[in-house]
C-alpha cells in the first residue's frame, strides 16, 4: 500500500496547489483503488497497536477528501427512495454475510464485518463495523432533539419486554454523552458533555442532595455527570451519579450562552 499511499499524497498536494481539477479520471482511478481497500476491509483509517497507541492512516483520509472533490452529485434510486449524493451506497451484503434491516444504509467505502447487523442506522464512508456487531436498535428519540458529536444512544432489543432508551422532545445532549440500557431523558432536559446515564446511575438534586431517580433525568432540567463519595467495606470510593444543577421553565428554549454560563459555573459545558 506504500506506493498507493504516495500516489494519494501527491494528488492531495496537487489539489492544495490548485493543480488538480474535479473529474480528473486518472486521479479518480487512484482514489477509487484506495476507497475499495476501505470498502473490503483490507485497509482502515485508524487502528490500535499492540502497545495501545492509535495510529491514523492519513493518506486514506486524504483519499476520502479527494473522492468528494473529484466527483459530482448524481441521482440514484432504490425502490421508492431517491438519493442525490456524490457516493454510491454500499452493496454486496449477502455475500459479505451482513444483515441489513430496511431503513439502514451504508456508503461505499465503509466496512461492515461478517455477521454484523445494521438496524435502522447510517454508516458513513471510512467507518468500520466489526464482525458480529449490531448497529442501532430500538432507541426512541423525540422531536427537535440535538445530539452533539460523539453521542452514544444504546438500543435494547432483547428481551422483548426490555425498555428502550427514551429521549424526550426538545432535549439537548452534549458531546460524548452515553445514554444506555433503557435510561430516560425527560422533555426539554439538557445533558452536559460526557454524562453517562443508565438505570444504575443515581440522579441527584444539587440543591438538596436528594436522590431523584435511577437513570431518569427529569424534564426541563440541566444535568451533568458527577460522582459521590461512598464508604464501602474495601474503603472510600467515588461512584458516578448525574447531578441536576437547575430546573428550567417549561417550554424554555435552550439558549446556548445561558446554558454555558450555568454549566461553566460548575466546570462543565454542553
Amino acid at each position: 500500500m506504500g506506493e498507493l499511499g504516495e500516489k494519494v499524497r501527491q494528488l492531495a498536494a496537487r489539489r492544495a496547489a490548485g493543480e488538480l481539477a474535479a473529474g480528473d479520471e486518472e486521479a479518480y482511478a487512484v482514489v477509487r483503488e484506495a476507497i475499495d481497500l476501505l470498502d473490503t476491509g483490507e485497509a482502515r483509517v485508524a487502528e490500535t497497536t499492540v502497545s495501545g497507541e492509535v495510529v491514523v492512516h492519513e493518506w486514506l483520509k486524504e483519499a476520502i477528501l479527494l473522492l468528494f472533490f473529484l466527483t459530482s452529485i448524481e441521482t440514484s434510486r432504490s425502490g421508492p427512495f431517491e438519493y442525490a449524493d456524490k457516493l454510491p451506497l454500499k452493496t454486496g451484503y449477502e455475500q459479505a454475510g451482513v444483515r441489513v434491516v430496511p431503513g439502514a444504509s451504508a456508503r461505499w467505502g465503509s466496512y461492515i464485518g461478517p455477521g454484523a447487523i445494521l438496524m435502522p442506522s447510517y454508516v458513513n464512508i471510512g467507518a468500520r463495523v466489526g464482525a458480529g456487531t449490531m448497529v442501532g436498535s430500538c432507541a426512541q428519540i423525540g422531536e427537535r432533539v440535538h445530539l452533539s458529536g460523539g453521542v452514544g444512544i444504546g438500543g435494547v432489543l432483547e428481551p422483548p419486554n426490555a425498555v428502550p432508551v427514551m429521549i424526550g422532545d426538545d432535549v439537548l445532549v452534549g458531546s460524548r454523552c452515553m445514554v444506555t440500557q433503557g435510561a430516560r431523558v425527560g422533555q426539554g432536559a439538557v445533558l452536559g458533555e460526557g454524562t453517562i446515564l443508565n438505570p444504575s446511575i443515581p440522579v441527584v438534586d444539587a440543591e438538596t442532595g436528594e436522590e431523584l431517580s435511577r437513570g431518569v433525568v427529569p424534564p426541563w432540567s440541566v444535568a451533568v455527570g458527577a460522582s459521590r463519595r461512598r464508604e464501602l467495606a474495601g474503603g472510600e470510593f467515588f461512584l458516578p451519579c448525574v447531578l441536576v444543577l437547575r430546573r428550567l421553565e417549561e417550554g424554555e428554549r435552550h439558549d446556548k450562552s445561558q446554558l454555558n454560563e450555568i454549566l461553566r459555573t460548575h466546570g462543565v459545558s454542553a
